[in-house]
Formats: C-alpha cells, sequence, structure tokens
C-alpha cells in the first residue's frame, strides 16, 4: 500500500476520488491534465489498477463505463496504527466526518470477522482451540 501512496498521481487521484467518489476513467484523465501532468489515459488506467490492487480504489461498471470509488478502510487501518498512537488528546481531530466513522466501523468490522481483535478483547468462543471445542458426534475432533 506504502508503493501506491508513493506516486505524486496516484495521491492526486486519491484525491479527486476523496472529493467525488464515482469517477470514471475520462473523468479522472480530465483531473490528471488539469493539473498539468502530461499522461496517456493508458497510464492513468495503470495507476488506478495499482490502487485497486493495493485496495485502495475498487471500481464497479456502470452500463458501458467503469466507475472508480475510494476505500479509505486502508487508510483508516494506518492513522490508528501509525498516526493516532502518538496524538495527545489535545492534537486529536475535533471534527469527525461521516467517512472517517464509516472507514472506522469497517475495520473494526474486519478485525472482529478475522480473528484480529487483542486477546483481552476477545469472547470464550473466539479464544477456545480447535482442540478445545465441542464437537458432533461423527464430526470435527474425535479422540
Amino acid at each position: 500500500m506504502f508503493k501506491a501512496l508513493a506516486d505524486s498521481t496516484r495521491r492526486l487521484l486519491l484525491d479527486a476520488l476523496f472529493e467525488r467518489d464515482g469517477r470514471s476513467l475520462g473523468e479522472l484523465d480530465a483531473v490528471v491534465a488539469a493539473h498539468g501532468i502530461d499522461m496517456t489515459r493508458f497510464a492513468v488506467a495503470k495507476h488506478l489498477r495499482v490502487l485497486e490492487a493495493a485496495g485502495l480504489v475498487s471500481s464497479r461498471k456502470q452500463g458501458r463505463e467503469k466507475l472508480h470509488y475510494l476505500n479509505p478502510v486502508p487508510i483508516q487501518a494506518i492513522h490508528e496504527r501509525w498516526i493516532g498512537r502518538f496524538l495527545s488528546d489535545d492534537q486529536q481531530p475535533r471534527r469527525i466526518t461521516e467517512r472517517e466513522v464509516i472507514a472506522a466501523s469497517l475495520l473494526d468490522l474486519k478485525s472482529r470477522l478475522e480473528g484480529d481483535l487483542p486477546q483481552h478483547t476477545r469472547t470464550p468462543e473466539q479464544s477456545q482451540t480447535p482442540q478445545n471445542q465441542p464437537t458432533q458426534e461423527g464430526h470435527g475432533h474425535e479422540q
């Protein structure tokens, strides 16, 4: 993901999607051109593929166009892991946007579903190893 964020053109594309989600390749190509960057449409499409591979952008076909959407969850994960822990209470942002709330909620849901919760926050069911879990007769671990 950091490699995808390292390129200024890809950051420009993310900024454009932050301003307005659901943009087509043509619209994003126009944004790049408006910033004085001399780039072919094919190169813009390649940058979008890199962002998609990093999980920062998702796309969906609508009719003949492919629309691109910002996925803020990976960026929120970086913020929570690397930036948020270093901010003191008086440096914390005061205004939280709806997008941040949604991204934080999705990140929490992802962590819970993938079992990435710290041990002290796991439920007893999540803490059991497969050997300790009860089984039905004929299924699972029989000893």
